[in-house]
């Protein structure tokens, strides 16, 4: 099940990758940048309002929030497909909004069934699962970059295309396989393979693998040019580094049905304590009172309820949050105060790297690089994004267990650091204000000379001090202050000597 879900979300991030199709939108289509940058927000919309997906991920199995995920993919990007290639007539802007949020809104049911799912299955490791699967989010983009440039070569529409029906197959694929399993609790001081977290640090160091590779194929690849074959050959590697986690599956499978035959091989040992008198009054008391009461409830039940009393219990239950540690329902979550505080997080911390990620692409256009640096440098964005993210919940988990530090204590300080940064200081635009004045002046009668930012005693005073990236006062004014500055000096030597009544005065 979690190797079904590593590939669900393997091939989930084609947001990430907008900026490498974006250039073609905009000229196939005739967009300027702002049509683009109203393209680009309704497929951040559509790719992080994820409580459609979670109401109905509430009352169905996981298989139907998949199932419609597919379809939603393979609607909103095969539609954005045809209209760019040229096959239907030109969509108008609002429709072409309406496509790209469908698609980009089948992300969300992809990790919801995905994901939450398996976050359910393994309660006590949601952190490394989290980390985990969504790590592999962020390689989405890198993998999808390495398998259209092996399918369809150098084409930007072709992505579009892979966008639309690789992850709508995958989903298809593997649907009937993620679902809820029970929950085998682990006892404390009793390693078990179906509760520990080997199997987790195996797929931990597989993903490494696949991150360092893409990063040495990208780095290779844009340093030399790669023939059509070569691109094939390194997306072969790429899907046998995707499918090794089914290795780890099917030993960890083994494993635990090694487990359950020795356990079955032990005879189980049974303590029977004789209860005593006291002990069976007490039980015959609690039968009465427990029949009286299963007596009184089945009354309650056979009698007939209001139609309305259901949306009054939801709507009770919505103001009432459950304990502190408990799960809370997709209504209590929406009122209350904790998920505020994450949608305000989230939108800080978050609402800009998508804006930076999506307009990378016109940003590296601007700059002049040509398009094979401007898909590498996508591409690192993706195993940055792996990084970051497999970070912080294996790092999440490591506090939480070792020194019992929250996981939100961790994203506080992870966008506290993010925002921290130093400017530099700003170099001083006047000398003048900064500069010393000389200790020997030029006489009163001596006539004042022009500068560009500077007196002439300070600019002859300055020349030796201030270092030579300093500007050199003009021309003009140094002809004039060497002038003034000779007809000074003699004028000086011409005069007597000061008189010592004068010179006391």
């Amino acid at each position: 099940m979690v190797f079904a879900c590593l590939l669900i979300l393997s091939a989930s991030g084609a947001t990430y990758i907008f900026a490498i199709y974006s250039k073609v939108l905009k000229s196939s289509l005739g967009y300027d940048q702002r049509t683009l940058n109203t393209l680009s927000f309704f497929k951040d919309l559509g790719a992080n309002v994820g409580v459609i997906s979670g109401l109905i991920n509430e009352v169905t199995p996981p298989w139907v929030v998949l199932s419609m995920g597919a379809a939603m993919n393979l609607l909103g990007y095969l539609m954005i497909y045809l209209a760019i290639d040229g096959r239907t007539a030109r969509p108008p802007v609002w429709l072409m909004c309406i496509y790209i949020c469908i698609g980009a809104n089948s992300q969300s049911f992809a990790n919801t069934g995905a994901l939450v799912t398996c976050v359910k299955n393994f309660p006590e490791s949601r952190g490394i699962v989290l980390g985990l699967l969504k790590g592999f989010v962020g390689l989405s983009g890198a993998i999808f970059t390495q398998l259209y440039l092996a399918i369809y070569g150098d084409d930007a529409k072709s992505l579009v295309l892979l966008i639309a029906w690789l992850p709508a197959a995958i989903s298809i694929l593997f649907v009937h396989t993620v679902r809820i399993m029970p929950h085998r609790p682990s006892r404390r001081g009793v390693a078990s393979a179906a509760t520990g977290n080997d199997a987790f640090f195996c797929f931990l160091y597989i993903s490494i693998g696949l991150a360092i590779y893409l990063l040495t194929m990208i780095v290779v690849q844009n340093q030399t040019n790669f023939s059509h074959a070569a691109y094939t050959v390194s997306a072969t590697a790429l899907l046998l580094i995707l499918f090794l986690p089914l290795g780890v599956v099917i030993r960890q499978e083994y494993r635990i049905k090694w487990e359950l035959d020795e356990s079955l091989r032990e005879p189980p040992t049974v303590t029977v304590e004789k209860p005593a008198a006291d002990a069976l009054l007490q039980m015959s008391a609690n039968t009465v009172v427990t029949s009286t009461v299963k007596t009184e409830t089945e009354a309650a039940a056979a009698s007939p309820r209001p139609p309305s009393s259901c949306l009054g219990s939801c709507l009770r239950h919505m103001f009432n949050p459950p304990p502190q540690g408990e799960d809370y329902s997709i209504l209590q979550a929406l009122v209350s105060v904790d998920m505020l505080v994450l949608f305000l997080a989230t939108i800080c911390g978050v609402g800009g790297t998508l804006t930076a990620i999506d307009n990378m692409g016109q940003i590296g256009q601007s700059l002049g690089y040509p398009a094979k640096s401007i898909k590498t440098f996508i591409s690192l964005i993706s195993i940055w994004n792996y990084a970051g993210r497999v970070t912080s919940g294996f790092a999440s988990e490591i506090f939480l267990t070792s020194r019992s530090t929250p996981p939100p204590s961790s994203s506080a300080s992870a966008l506290a650091r993010s925002g921290r940064s130093s400017s530099p200081s700003s170099p001083r635009c006047s000398a003048s204000s900064t500069t010393p004045r000389s200790t020997t002046s030029a006489p009163s009668r001596a006539p004042s000379a022009p500068t560009c930012s500077t007196s002439a005693s300070q600019a002859t005073s300055t020349t030796s001090r201030q270092p030579s990236s300093t500007a050199a006062p003009c021309p003009a004014a140094t002809r004039r202050a060497s002038a003034s500055s000779a007809s000074g000096s003699r004028s000086s030597s011409s005069r007597p000597p000061p008189s010592p009544a004068h010179s006391s005065r």
